[in-house]
């Protein structure tokens, strides 16, 4: 099989999404009944990290042992990468070692780079641009609690950041809407999120209407990682783009509500609506678990039967 990558989340059609998503079932289903499964026995992934991480490092070293692999961590700070080798050369060599390699770094052209060279599968554990694991889950999410994505409206409040652009890529293969509010100088980059058009998303000035009807309503923090200088400007900016009660009732009657995490109770998000009954957080973050071993035994094994 040829090596495929998952750098962005439109490098898997909406077929191989949908592959991904009914596997996930299977998966998390043998993982709750405790039924040993390990299709990647002897495989070893590398993980490589260059900005600080909780759910990515968790989610992949776990699942990958739960898969019957192995799963290194290596921080650019303790590794040659930190110390000016080019990317290039370390992908030639980490590549021969390894069967699968995660990267979370900062800009996407790192990680490009990485793939170009790599002989084994690359997958973005998060970069600038895109959060590809992220919305994987979360569509995953979305998909248990409530049914198929197709056709629904998703609602992002605040910042068009990567995890932003993640969901306008979603939304283009999957065939759902996005809307869109941010606070004026924070606007979706059409370019930069790897769009074209317009064609599966608005952009609304008043976050409250961006709400309005939404299936699911979703944010992060307002200050990304790499951006902690401008904390305090954005804190006056985005003041009025918080996710409270008062935004959940304008939405649908049965939406759902979602955070990538960590998240910063009374900025981003009310403590009343992350800790309510229409929060699904918690499914949310253990979900990156059970898509991620999907994603890996698929670009590892190709489709699997079972």
């Amino acid at each position: 099989m040829a090596i495929k990558h998952f750098l962005q989340f439109n490098d898997l059609t909406r077929e191989e999404l949908d592959y991904l998503f009914e596997r996930t079932r299977w998966i998390k289903q043998q993982f709750k009944a405790y039924q040993q499964y390990w299709p990647l026995s002897d495989r070893t992934l590398v993980m490589i990290f260059e900005k600080a991480s909780t759910r990515t490092r968790l989610s992949f070293e776990a699942g990958m042992q739960q898969l019957g692999g192995s799963a290194i961590y290596l921080n650019t700070r303790d590794s040659q990468l930190g110390r000016g080798e080019p990317v290039e050369d370390a992908a030639q060599v980490i590549s021969r070692m390894s069967d699968l390699v995660m990267i979370r770094t900062y800009e996407q052209e790192i990680i490009e780079r990485f793939a170009a060279n790599s002989r084994v599968p690359v997958i973005n554990g998060l970069t600038n641009e895109y959060h590809p694991c992220q919305i994987l889950a979360d569509i995953y999410t979305f998909i248990e609690h409530r049914g198929p994505i197709q056709g629904k409206t998703v609602a992002w409040i605040g910042d068009s950041n990567n995890v932003c652009n993640t969901w306008l890529q979603a939304a283009e293969v999957l065939d759902f809407n996005v809307h869109v509010s941010t606070p004026p100088g924070y606007e979706v980059e059409l370019e930069r999120a790897g769009l074209y058009g317009h064609a599966h998303y608005e952009e609304f000035a008043d976050p409250m209407e961006a709400a309005r009807g939404a299936d699911l309503v979703t944010t992060d923090v307002w200050t990304s990682m790499g951006f902690e200088a401008e904390n305090e400007e954005r804190m006056r900016d985005f003041a009025d783009w918080q996710v409270d009660a008062d935004m959940m009732k304008v939405a649908g009657k049965d939406a759902v509500f979602m955070h990538c995490l960590p998240a910063h109770r009374g900025e981003e998000v009310a403590a009343e609506v992350i800790d309510g009954p229409q929060s699904v957080v918690w499914d949310e973050a253990e979900n990156r678990l059970h898509t991620q071993k999907a994603l890996m035994e698929y670009l590892l094994l190709g489709k699997v039967a079972g």
